[in-house]
């Protein structure tokens, strides 16, 4: 069978699927939609889908192992920032990697596809980066470093979000190499790196002061720096941008891993005492959120298996520790937007799983929670490095959450809308993106075994995303694998037009409708 005929074949099926409810599936429960009424929530920020590029990826240097081996490891004799890890790390779990090369066409296409978005280039690696004083950069770190960000590769980083329209997003160093004879931070590092950002041609749009300043000790800094050391320092960060650069908006705090319900540490420095200790200053309140640690990880508590992946108590991760950090955005920084800046299926780089269609239900189900409660930016980690890349490292090919991404930037836009809560089903509403008066709907069949049924009164065109093995790094739309072209063309993401009905949910599908003769006067 050609490709084109099976394309042809794949759309029947999903057009016949449309036109009437199999006997099968009378049993499974009937929800109804009007998208005419669904009323306004609010709206998101344009570059809500946002992603990562780690710190580590535009330096070089050792970050997560894959589980599977790369053919051949990247050497690392003689390579710059070999030795570059988080401290105390065990060098079993990380594997070292050449600078990202930012100029691949194909990198580029894909990206720019998911335009406009923030470009996050931080992470643990960052707050113990030296950025060079000139095009000379040195050959190892000067003390108080592990890594050189050359200008060379900063430049790659301001020319690859130009051509992909996208804004930067950074965090400060904040290592003992930044720091005085009294241990005070010094802005001599963020002035250096903000002026060259400009000389170039480019901005940085915003800026935490430091990457997870909860694992403040993990991430480089001195040893016994606390609560009180980090008001001080954020303190003097914040005067330094206010000063120099105005229009940066001021990210903060950028904590991770805490919940209502998350064991205190002995190394661990609670977001409450960060805030009361740093006062006011940020415009946009920040925070991360993982779900679990991933295998890479084992040993370690707070693990996740794939048969959880498409529980209640997994989505309901990312809910619950937004509501955490609310409570303390709400106390600490009143009416301020929040960003997650970033996320993924788990840390250490994310499971086996990652990759694959398993993993898209809580990539688009975090998405239209965080939507739907206020949350202004969602920067996904990664574009394309390790397990949980969008993108496989090494090729650049896109991988479910790719695609899946892909369709929330063609089809959802920033107006969210109130589709209310439905038992057996997830189910959001936004107005669909450049088409007045239309809305999409995303519905998440996260049953492995049931259908749903969901009655529209207007006609409505459909995109089913699904897999023959959940844990498939192949997805299909509208039973059409989806894949690039020859010369790195995207496909044309075709719909299958369903007159107003009763549409079909089949078990572990994800399926975005849009209806353009809703009318819906939220979305005027």
């Amino acid at each position: 069978m050609t490709r084109s005929s099976g394309l042809k074949v794949g759309m029947g099926i999903a057009i016949a699927a449309l036109a009437a409810i199999p006997k099968s599936a009378a049993q499974a429960p009937t929800l109804s939609v009007d998208p005419s009424r669904l009323p306004r929530l609010g709206t998101v920020d344009a570059r809500f889908q946002s992603y990562n590029v780690e710190m580590v990826e535009v330096t070089g240097g050792r970050f997560w192992k894959p589980y599977k081996a790369s053919s051949p490891a990247p050497s690392d004799r003689g390579a710059v920032n070999v030795g570059n890890m988080p401290r105390d790390g065990n060098p079993d779990l990380y594997e070292y990697r050449s600078p990202i090369d930012l100029s691949n066409p194909r990198l580029r296409i894909l990206a720019a596809a998911l335009a406009p978005a923030y470009v996050r280039v931080s992470g643990t690696w960052a707050n113990t980066t030296y950025f060079a004083e000139n095009d000379e950069a040195p050959a190892t770190p000067p003390d108080g470093f592990r890594a050189v960000l050359s200008r060379e590769r900063w430049k790659g980083v301001v020319e690859f979000a130009r051509a992909v329209s996208a804004e930067i997003v950074t965090s400060m160093a904040t290592s003992p190499g930044v720091r005085d004879a009294a241990g005070l931070w010094q802005s001599d590092q963020a002035r250096r790196l903000f002026a060259y950002t400009r000389s170039v041609g480019g901005r940085i749009a915003a800026a935490e002061f430091m990457n997870e300043p909860t694992l403040a000790a993990m991430g480089g800094a001195p040893r016994g720096y606390d609560a009180a050391a980090y008001g001080r320092d954020f303190k003097a960060f914040v005067a330094f941008i206010k000063a120099s650069e105005p229009d940066a908006i001021i990210l903060g705090p950028g904590s991770i891993g805490e919940t209502a319900e998350a064991p205190s540490s002995s190394d661990f420095i609670n977001t409450r005492d960060l805030l009361s200790a740093s006062g006011p200053g940020i415009d946009a309140f920040s925070y991360h959120h993982y779900g679990a640690l991933s295998q890479r990880c084992s040993g370690i508590p707070g693990q996740t298996t794939p048969e959880a992946a498409l529980s209640e108590d997994w989505l309901d991760s990312t809910e619950r520790t937004r509501a955490f950090y609310r409570s303390l955005r709400d106390e600490f920084a009143a009416s301020k937007p929040m960003w997650l800046t970033e996320t993924a299926e788990a840390a250490c780089g994310g499971n086996p799983w990652a990759s694959t269609f398993l993993d898209t239900f809580r990539y688009l189900d975090q998405l239209g929670r965080l939507a739907r409660a206020g949350v202004q930016v969602v920067a996904h980690n990664t574009l394309a490095a390790s397990d949980y890349g969008l993108l496989d490292e090494g090729t650049f090919r896109p991988r479910p959450n790719y695609w899946a991404a892909l369709l929330w930037r063609r089809l959802m836009g920033t107006i969210v809308l109130d589709a209310g809560v439905r038992k057996g089903m997830h189910l959001y509403a936004h107005c669909r993106r450049g088409v007045r008066g239309a809305v999409t709907l995303l519905a998440i069949n996260t049953s492995r075994t049931n259908a749903i049924a969901l009655r529209l009164p207007e006609a409505s065109e459909r995109y089913t995303l699904s897999a023959e093995d959940l844990q498939s790094e192949a997805v299909k739309l509208n039973g059409a694998a989806l894949e690039l072209g020859p010369n790195d063309e995207l496909p044309q993401l075709a719909a299958a037009t369903a007159p107003p009905d009763t549409v079909e949910l089949l078990p572990a599908t994800i399926t975005f409708l849009t209806i353009a003769d809703a009318k819906n006067p939220a979305c005027d």
